[in-house]
């Protein structure tokens, strides 16, 4: 195991009913002045935001509004953010959404206090070192953002997507109600299911050796989530099922399943450009990726991959032929993510086989290699995505 640093800062408030702790959590934190922050209709219709609002009007914490974040937050709306935070005097940014609200949210945050463009910290010109801190109110599980300090970013112009990571952006609170989640359509559920997953497999294909117990951590995740997507699925009330996703998400990404641990992250850069340039969900995304990245790496560790088909998929370990084990092990990941409703090629998500260059050279690593597992260059890249096309 690798000598590690963990720091998780952030207050987590769960449970039914907890979105209406948030005027007390901001006052707590010592905000003064809020933006909401959040997508659009959905926070409306079911009366969320106005909760919320309620919950600061309470405590008289005045507050302003910034709405219309999309999915594959844009870099567009980020500027409006900090112009207005900076025109209001705002001291505290609360995200009312998913994934792509918090992200949005976090960028503003960095940018409020930095006098360049925040994209520098996107792009790796610069490291920041302040921001506005930022609380949570949590509506899908899927992107643990509001357990992480990451959060990614898609520039319109080019459709360039790219993440950065700070602790200063770690949620100060997230108030995690799986309530909220009830609504949800099935493919948005299946699309947070699968990028819980994809956080947690980002991990769990390392070559540190003797990482038992983040291994166990690792499998643990997945294994709830193939139990419990479905009953959610099935029946979208489920409040323990919905409990149970919420949770793993946020565990799957605060990094507790990956210290220790050298990680991966290559599959995550190599769904970033489907989802930039096709603006597809990120977790469908994955679904078809992730698949496709095993297939082209799994000799690098035929046993990893062996171990996670027994311990997950139930498979029987052919010690005579792991090579058998670990691809029926990627085949029994395949058919749950076509159980749930996931595309697995490239056809079924919408992409295109003659984009496959330009997805390689938005990519942007020119004649390098970039990954903690197997490290790729462009032309790995490039037969990844074929395999995507074919789905084998």
């Amino acid at each position: 195991m690798n000598n590690f640093e963990f720091y998780s800062p952030t207050k987590f408030v769960f449970g039914r009913d907890t979105e209406n702790n948030c005027g007390q959590l901001v006052k707590e934190a010592g905000g003064a002045k809020v933006l909401l922050h959040f997508g659009g209709g959905s926070v409306i219709r079911s009366g969320l935001l106005d909760r919320v609002k309620a919950s600061l009007d309470k405590e008289s914490i005045p507050y302003c509004e910034l709405g219309g974040v999309q999915p594959n937050p844009r870099d567009t709306l980020v500027y409006k953010g900090i112009e207005l935070c900076r025109n209001e005097g705002v001291d505290f940014i609360l995200a009312v959404g998913g994934g792509s609200v918090i992200d949005s949210a976090k960028a503003i945050a960095l940018g409020v206090p930095y006098d360049g463009d925040f994209w520098d910290f996107y792009c790796g010109k610069d490291i920041a070192k302040k921001a506005v801190p930022v609380g949570t109110v949590l509506t899908i599980a899927a992107a643990g953002s509001e357990g992480s300090g990451n959060s990614v970013i898609t520039k319109e112009d080019g459709m360039v997507k790219r993440g950065t990571g700070s602790d200063l952006i770690k949620p100060v609170f997230s108030v995690l109600n799986p309530a909220l989640t009830c609504t949800l359509p099935a493919y948005q559920t299946a699309c947070g299911a699968v990028d819980i997953m994809a956080h947690v497999f980002e991990r769990y294909f390392t070559n540190t050796k003797d990482v038992e117990i983040t291994d166990r951590l690792c499998e643990a995740v997945l294994i709830t989530m193939v139990n419990e997507v479905p009953k959610a699925l099935k029946n979208p009330d489920d409040y323990e099922a919905r409990a149970n996703i919420m949770w793993a998400g946020m565990v799957a990404h605060n990094n507790i399943c990956g210290v220790g641990r050298d990680q991966d992250w290559n599959s995550h850069g190599i769904e970033h450009e489907l989802s930039g340039l096709y603006d597809c969900a990120h977790g469908a995304g994955l679904a078809v990726i992730f698949p496709a990245w095993m297939t082209f790496v799994k000799d690098h560790d035929i046993m990893r991959f062996a171990q996670i088909a027994v311990r997950l998929w139930g498979c029987r370990m052919d010690f005579a032929d792991p090579k058998r084990t670990a691809l029926e092990g990627i085949e029994k990941f395949k058919a749950f993510l076509t159980s749930i409703g996931m595309p697995v090629t490239f056809a079924e998500l919408g992409a295109k086989e003659e984009d496959i260059p330009v997805l390689v050279n938005n990519f942007g690593i020119g004649e390098g290699k970039t990954g903690g597992f197997v490290a790729l260059d462009k032309n790995d890249i490039a037969n990844i995505y074929r395999i995507a096309c074919k789905g084998n």
